[in-house]
């Protein structure tokens, strides 16, 4: 069969396309990994109507268009190619339209703003682009190397109002790394990071404690693929398809982490979550035990509390990681600021309350808990914290209603 539309690049294994494109229209989309010696020839001689382009070609195609949009020329590089009907390529950049849907979408505003982009590759290209597009009354890219570097940020930049993040800092297996903090910016107004492993980086979880509106690349993924369907079909499509995208991209990628004082229910409540939903259930007590070949009582018997509550944040961090899955944390694993962290990343957390007087000890005989220290050790930041259960999505009839 011959290849009609889909993705060149390398690497692709683990490429959401194949499954936005199925959503956006009739036509089949395969992923095409090329090594540098293979480009030419497919370019020049396969058969293909459209393609997005990935890295590392989005600059190496362009010589072979015969013209590029206006969009693909602001940008100078390109993620997708259109056959014409003279057999030219047409080059194109969807990117901008990604990262201005995401911009929308968060409420970020750069009209007047002063703008520092972190990053000078492909994806600081598109950055600067659209806030050169917006009106942006300075913009300011930081790299390792030139007259802007991170090393002069607190004496050049500090009053910079919107931060995007278009470096790879941050990204799974990295995560908790930051290419800049956006709390050492007290005139911070919005920040956008372009990577979306995970949905929430330590860089948009910095912003958001600051009470700003921040947002990571996931919806930026999803508008940019729509906007490459309209290329392809030559069909507009409405800008409600993207949020429908984000959100069905969104569902499967979160995981859900139940979090509350022991013998709340997290992981009688996180079973049949995960069985009514067809999720991985991952009960982090369990994982633990398996871990350490012995029971929890004997864990701290025989190690001490210190040694249960790192092996708990190594779990916590190694569940957190996954996607698409129902996750039951222990009852004291949001004492430590680490494990609250991890599970922001990828999770919408839910705390679970108790219905009576809450328990002092677990019922498997356990390590006790203080309900009363538990509470008060949670942040009050908008992080996890028991009157989440309103602010996270329970109707108040017992039911998820909303959170799905």
């Amino acid at each position: 069969m011959a290849f009609t539309y889909g993705l060149i690049g390398r690497p692709l294994e683990h490429s959401f396309s194949p499954q936005l494109h199925k959503m956006l229209g009739d036509y089949s989309y395969e992923l095409r990994p090329l090594e540098p010696d293979q480009l030419e020839n497919f370019l020049l001689h396969e058969s293909f109507l459209g393609v997005n382009v990935t890295i590392p070609y989005k600059k190496a195609v362009i010589p072979y268009c015969a013209r590029l949009t206006e969009r693909a020329q602001a940008i100078g590089s390109v993620n997708t190619l259109v056959r014409q009907p003279d057999g030219s390529l047409l080059g194109d950049n969807t990117d901008l339209y990604g990262l201005q849907f995401l911009a929308r979408q968060t409420g970020v505003e750069t009209r007047g703003k002063k703008v520092l982009i972190l990053g000078s590759g492909g994806a600081s290209l598109t950055a600067q682009a659209a806030a050169r597009l917006s009106g942006a009354r300075e913009i300011v890219v930081v790299s390792r190397q030139g007259p802007e570097t991170y090393e002069n940020l607190a004496q050049r930049h500090l009053d910079a109002q919107v931060l995007i993040n278009a470096t790879p800092v941050g990204m799974y297996p990295h995560a908790g790394q930051m290419a800049a903090d956006p709390a050492a910016f007290p005139a911070l107004e919005g920040a956008l990071d372009l990577i979306y492993n995970p949905l929430r980086s330590a860089f948009v979880q910095s912003a958001q404690a600051m009470g700003v509106p921040a947002q990571g690349g996931l919806a930026m993924l999803a508008a940019q693929a729509k906007a490459a369907a309209e290329v392809f079909t030559g069909r507009p499509i409405g800008e409600e398809k993207a949020e429908q995208l984000y959100a069905a991209l969104l569902k499967q990628r979160r995981n859900i982490a139940l979090v509350g004082m022991p013998g709340a229910g997290k992981t009688t409540v996180g079973a049949l979550l995960a069985q009514a939903m067809g999720r991985p259930f991952i009960d982090l007590d369990q994982q633990i035990e398996q871990e350490a070949g012995m029971s929890i009582p004997q864990i701290f018997e025989r190690r001490g509390e210190a040694y249960f509550r790192d092996l708990e944040a190594e779990m916590t961090a190694r569940a957190s990681a996954q996607t698409g899955c129902v996750v039951a944390a222990g009852g004291g694993a949001v004492l430590r600021p680490e494990n609250r962290f991890a599970l922001r990343q990828n999770s919408f957390v839910l705390w679970l309350g108790h219905p009576g007087p809450p328990p002092f000890r677990r019922r498997d005989g356990g390590p006790g808990s203080d309900a009363g220290a538990a509470r008060s050790s949670l942040p009050t930041d908008g992080g996890l914290r028991p009157e989440g259960l309103e602010r996270t999505g329970t109707d108040g009839s017992g039911n998820f209603g909303g959170i799905l």
